[in-house]
Formats: structure tokens, sequence, C-alpha cells
């Protein structure tokens, strides 16, 4: 947040996804290490995981990764698997395997995270209608008086906020594809469709989300859908698939990713508190340009910059 008001006086035009993935890091690692760790040890730990990540993508580019996933896989179930079984064993876990658990747990967190929020954001600056009604909630729970922040409390008393999320989500989840998944026998589908044992299996999670069978007008932005008549999240939705599936950003039934509450209370938070303090205009009066690209997640093209003022 401080970063951001010092752009903001600077009147110069914000590109706000380095601002939110920094911070997203940050809270990560003070998850991870604790609030004693200063900003040049975060600095430290990000180069560490931007090395890792750069040495997959050389393998990569060299080929050598199509060769190497049988083998790399391999070796991460069976650390996985032993970390499990020690967790069980509930014996303390030595430096290496609490070291793999937290450059997994910032690789996981950060860029997904930070990819669905730019997203959100970017809607929010292209409506700026839904924009103020968000503020009016927001302000509405927070009140008039001293209180600078949204807390965790208040989020609760939010449901435009959480619809304006799931919109997010629903319209752009970060990931295009889950991790594969395959079946240990040949399974007929619907009575139609031969699933034969051991072939990889990809959800194609966007798709679900704009499924018109399923969704009015589903590329179009609307968090209201997500509302039922007293303002308040449907009961009938459920984002775990428990239920039924209308969209699946964090996966499904028993392998949905375990961080999802975690995930949803930082984009909450993080919405609410920069809609407190700011209001973010596009550049110039433009329009936002929603355009994809393809990285980690499934990106904006064109990373978003918008222009602050306070409130």
């Amino acid at each position: 947040m401080n970063r951001l008001e010092s752009q903001e006086k600077s009147a110069q035009p914000v590109r706000i996804r380095e601002h939110l993935q920094y911070a997203m890091f940050c809270l990560l690692v003070v998850m991870c290490f604790g609030d004693n760790v200063d900003e040049t040890q975060i600095k430290q730990i990000e180069e560490v995981q931007r090395r890792a990540f750069l040495s997959f993508k050389r393998f990569n580019i060299l080929n050598i990764w199509p060769r190497m996933t049988k083998i790399v896989m391999r070796r991460r179930w069976e650390e996985l698997y032993q970390v499990w079984s020690f967790l069980m064993e509930k014996r303390k876990l030595d430096e290496v395997e609490i070291s793999n658990l937290c450059s997994e747990f910032l690789h996981a967190g950060t860029d997904t995270t930070t990819t669905a929020l730019e997203w959100i954001m970017a809607n929010l600056v292209k409506y700026p209608k839904i924009q103020d009604k968000l503020f009016m909630e927001i302000k509405g729970v927070v009140g008039n008086g001293d209180q600078e922040e949204v807390s965790e409390s208040d989020l609760r008393r939010m449901p435009y906020l959480k619809a304006v999320i799931l919109e997010g989500l629903r319209r752009h989840p970060p990931a295009r594809l889950l991790v594969p998944h395959a079946v240990r026998e040949d399974v007929v589908f619907n009575n139609e469709y031969l699933i034969p044992e051991n072939a990889a299996i990809n959800f194609l999670v966007a798709e679900l989300g704009w499924d018109p069978k399923v969704w009015e007008d589903p590329l179009a932005f609307k968090p209201e859908r997500f509302l039922n008549h007293d303002n308040g999240i449907g009961q009938e939705f459920d984002i775990t698939g428990s239920r039924e599936i209308k969209m699946m950003p964090f996966g499904a039934g028993r392998r949905i990713c375990p961080g999802y509450q975690l995930a949803m209370l930082h984009m909450e938070y993080y919405v609410a508190n920069l809609i407190l303090k700011f209001e973010c205009k596009s550049v110039d009066g433009g329009d936002v340009d929603l355009s994809e690209k393809v990285e980690r997640t499934m990106m904006m093209k064109n990373p978003l910059q918008v222009h602050l003022s306070r409130r």
C-alpha cells in the first residue's frame, strides 16, 4: 500500500501486477518464516525461487524436459510420500523437507493469486459502475469512522465482494487446464466415451466456466449472477463441486487445491482494501484490453496499468 501511495502522488500510471505479486510473495514468505523476515531476506528468497523456475524453463527449451519429466516426477512423488509418512509418524521434518514444502507453497500461491487479482482489478477498472457498487458495500461495512483498513471479520459481511471474486475466477481462471489425471482401468463415461487405462485426461477449466448451457451470457462480467434475491451469495452455488460442478478454478472433489480457502481470503482482502483506499481508473480514459497470453498462468497480454487516486 505504501508503494502504491507513493506512485499515486507522482500521478503516473501504475503497473499494478508487480505490486500485487511482490505483496503476495512477501505475505507467503512471512507465513513460512515468520514476521521477523526483513526486505533483504525476502529478496534473497525471491531470487532463489526465480533461479529454480528459470532452470526448469532452460530444460524445456533444450527439449530435455520431456525426457526428464518421468524421472523428476517420480523423485518428487517419493519425496512427498516420505514427507507425508513422516507427518503421520509425528516426526520433526528435517531442513531439506521443510525447504521443499516452503518452496512449493511459495510457487503455488504467488503467481496464481496474483494473476487472479490482476484480472479482477482489470474488470473493476473496465466497468466503473461495478467498482462503485463494490466501494459502496465496503464503505457501508467499514463505516465513516477512523477505520482505515478492511479486517478479515469485515469480509464476512460483503456478499458483493465475494460475488466479484467468484465472477473473476469464473471468467478468468488463472489456469486453463488442471494437472492431468488418469484412470487405472478402462472406463466408459456417460455410456458413450471410452477412456483407456492410463490415458492422460485434461479438464478444460476455463471452458467449464464459459458454458452457455450453464451460464447466461457467459463472456460478460456480471457479479450479480452469484447473488440471490436478498443480495447474498446464492446457497445453490458450491465452488468445491461437492454438489454440482458449474466452474472449478481450484479443481474439485478430493483433489481440489488444498489452498483454495486461503486464496479466496487473500483475494477478498486485497481487493477490498485496494478499492477502499483508491479509485482505479483506466489510463487516459481508454478501454482495458482483456487479451490473454500463456505463461505459468493465463496472464493479461498487456499488463494492467491504472491511474490511482485516494478516496
